[in-house]
This record gives C-alpha cells, structure tokens and sequence, in this order.
C-alpha cells in the first residue's frame, strides 16, 4: 500500500519475459529430446577438453595465476591446477583455457562461441549445488538456446556492425541461464540475474587485433562466464534487481540494438534447441579455415597431393572471413600457413597448427609464396556456410580442384561420438597422462549417470600438486 505509482510499475513483467525467465527457471525439471542430451554431452566433452589444453597455454596459464592470487574460498574447481576458488574466479580461468586457442565450439547463426562461456559457469554452479549428471546436460543446452536468442534478439549483423562483440553477449546470457537453472532459482530470481547480466553486458570488437590471444580468450570466454556467474551469485546472497530489463522505460533493447527483436528471446522456445545447431571443430584452427583443411587433406588422400607436387594454390574464402585469416601473426589462424603446413608435414596435428617456430619454417615459407587467397562474394551468401575452394595446379600440368560444401563438424556434416572422443583425447592425454585423461573421458560420456556432476569430475580435472 505505501508504493508509489512508479515502484508499481517498476513491478510489472512484459509477457516476453515472464515466459523467458518461467523457461529457465523449470528447464531442469522439462523433458529434454535425446538427441538434445547427447549433442549437450559431445559439447561438453569438446569444451572441457579445448579447456584441459587451454590451461597449458598462454591465456590459460594467466588465468590460472590470476585466480590463484585471489586466493579466494576453495569451492570451485580451476582445470588442470591444484587448487580451488569462487565460483566466478574459476569460472574466469575456466573461460579463459577454453577460448585459449580455437578449439573450442561454435554457433553460426548467433555467431559466437558458445561452449567457452557456457560450460565454465555450468561447471561452476554444478559444483555449487551438487547436481546431477543429467540437469549439468540440460543446463548445457539450456545455455546453448538463450544464449543463441539474446543474440538474435539484438539483431546480430546490425550488432556486430556497430562494433559490439556477439561473441561476448550469447555466452554471457547464456551462462547465466545455465546457472540459474542449476542453482534452482525460481522465475523472480532469474529476472533479476538477467537483469544484472543486461547491466553488465560489454563487448567490442577490437579483440581482432590481439595477436596474443589472450583478450580475445577473455572476450570470448572469461568475462561472459565470470559476469555470468557473479550475476548468479549476487542473486542467491539475496540481491534484488529491476523486475523486468527487457521492457519498459531504458531496457536493454534500447540502449543496445539498432534492430531490437524481443520476440525472439521466446521464439520456438522449447521447439528448437539451438545446441543441434552448433558446430564442433575437427580441426583445432579458426573457423574459416577448417574447410580449406577439409579440402585439402581430401586432395592429398584422394589425389596423392604432396607439397612438392604444388604450383600454385588458390583458396576462395566468403569475403567477409578472409581478413580474419589473412597472413595473421597467430599460426592457427593463418590460413596460408595452415595449408602450407599441413602440405609440407602430411597432414595436421593440434600441436603442429600450434607451433610458433613453423611459421619460420623454410619449406612452409617458400610454400606459402605460391598460395593466393581470393575473397569469393558468392561464397558469403552460399548455404550451408563456410563454403571454401580450393584449387591447386601441379607442377605436372594437372588442375586439382575440391569444394568444401559442408564443413566437418557442422550440422550438416557432424562428428559422431566416436570421432568427438578421438579429438578429446589428443587434447587431453598430453596434459593429464593416460590413466586420469581416460578415467575423465570416460566419466564425461557417462556424466548423466552420476548422482552429483561435480564430486565425479573434481579429481579428473585436477592435477596433483
């Protein structure tokens, strides 16, 4: 009774986003397809390997110092250390190893990278409230479609053309969402964690120009699973928020999108599940470039193509990608290197399309003059995406010539379980050993059949110290 006209308003929930926020807040409890459960499992898996192998390199080395200096409560694990801290520390440093490289998964249509943020802060809130196996999987995917939405509901062209980053927004709301489900937040609760994500939500696209791939990691996966979380934990310490961020008076639409479309927060909600959508790497490399590699590999297995049987090479590229892979100074973004080098050793490895000191290589170098990179307008526009051609002459005179139509590892052209695990493996032996990487792959497929997610992996994930 003793509410002003404007605290009454404050209260009121647009429709929208009642529905979003009653969505989440019984995800756990929904039925879920079981193809949803298992495409959740194999992006998981992906993820918390590209995270493994992240922590050995430069972003996730950093991360892990950082957290490690905060010295903060041990309740969360920090992959591939020996210790614990908060849940948004680990979360900070779980991100970070994740989008350490380009390892890591990926959504076209929302155009970010979904895993490297999402999992972290499920993984956190997993250990938080000591769920099961089977609601980790749900609140995957349940990540997978809000995040995908927020994206599409800002309009993502028009938002990426403007200068705010995707790929820092999708995974932000979309963590949150994980972990608001997982931590049993009821629909309130999870308008106020969207409410201090909306008020919290950055992103701008000079992560391009970090050839240390350490902002970028922070970007993509660090500062959305880190925010996400601390909106999470702000909320169960009891903090209260705006009723409804996405409606009314200064929301979120309007101090973000130049082409706001709320509806499609809800859209097919429940319908369409956006993890079938997302796309796994075969090739640990940046995402333009894994056609080109699908392309040539074929060339050498079918054809018997050898680099010194090469002329020239031309790649076609959709022309909105190719400056993304341009002679970059990182090697697993470097298109041209990349062929060069997978000619000249017989094929690809994660730990060669990682290796600095090739880039000096005299025979990849002297490769890469004859490689010319053509942005290809039709490909832009060409479905499925990521469309790549590549054409090589011989020295022999011969023209050898391979579209890549479907990329490995997108939904239309799938890694199974058999092959998502092979991938796994090599990221994560080298840094575990045999005995626990095994044990941890094995505890990740089976992950639905344990009673508590986070007791099960803590140990996997952790190294001695």
């Amino acid at each position: 009774t003793n509410q002003t006209k404007g605290e009454l308003a404050d209260a009121e929930v647009s429709a929208n986003t009642a529905a979003l926020a009653d969505y989440i807040a019984t995800a756990r409890a929904a039925a879920t397809p079981p193809d949803v459960l298992e495409r959740a499992r194999l992006h998981v898996l992906d993820t918390v390997a590209a995270i493994v192998s992240g922590s050995r390199l430069r972003a996730g080395v950093l991360g892990t110092s950082y957290a490690r200096s905060m010295a903060g409560a041990p309740r969360c694990t920090v992959i591939g250390s020996d210790f614990l801290t908060t849940p948004v520390d680990a979360a900070l440093a779980n991100g970070l190893m994740a989008h350490a490289d380009e390892t890591d998964d990926s959504h076209l249509g929302g155009r970010f990278h979904p895993g490297c943020g999402i999992v972290p802060a499920a993984l956190a809130s997993a250990e938080m409230s000591a769920c099961n196996g089977l609601s980790l999987l749900k609140a995957v995917a349940l990540g997978y479609d809000i995040g995908t939405r927020f994206n599409l509901s800002l309009g993502p062209r028009k938002l990426y053309a403007g200068g705010h980053s995707t790929h820092s927004v999708g995974p932000l709301f979309g963590g949150a969402a994980a972990a608001a489900a997982l931590l049993g937040f009821n629909a309130e609760q999870v308008r106020y964690v969207l409410s201090y994500c909306a008020q919290q939500a950055s992103g701008v696209q000079c992560w391009s120009r970090d050839n240390q791939h350490v902002e970028k990691a922070f970007d993509f996966g660090g500062m959305p699973a880190r925010i996400a979380m601390s909106a999470a934990c702000l909320v169960q310490a009891g903090f209260v928020g705006v009723a409804d961020s996405f409606a009314g008076d200064n929301n979120f639409f309007t101090a973000f999108s130049q082409d706001p479309r709320p509806e499609a927060l809800t859209h097919e909600l429940g319908q369409r599940f956006e993890i079938r959508a997302a796309t796994i790497k075969k090739w640990c490399v940046g995402s333009p470039i894994q056609g080109a590699i699908d392309a040539v590999t074929l060339l050498m297995a079918r054809d018997g193509l050898r680099a010194d049987d090469v002329a020239s090479v031309t790649i076609e590229l959709p022309d909105d990608r190719c400056r993304l892979v341009d002679n970059r100074l990182m090697p697993n973004i470097n298109v041209q290197h990349l062929v060069a080098l997978t000619l000249v050793d017989g094929g690809l490895t994660f730990a060669s399309s990682h290796e600095h000191q090739r880039m000096g290589d005299a025979r990849i170098l002297a490769l890469r003059q004859k490689i010319a990179l053509v942005p290809n307008p039709e490909l832009s526009t060409a479905l499925p995406a990521r469309q790549v051609i590549l054409t090589v002459q011989t020295t022999a005179g011969k023209t050898l010539r391979e579209r890549t139509y479907a990329v490995k590892g997108t939904p239309d052209n799938p890694m199974d379980r058999a092959e998502v695990l092979a991938k796994a493996a090599d990221l994560i032996l080298p840094v575990l050993g045999e005995n626990q990487g095994r044990a941890l792959l094995a505890a990740l497929i089976a992950i639905d059949q344990y009673d508590n997610a986070g007791a099960t992996l803590r140990p996997l994930l952790m190294r001695s110290s």
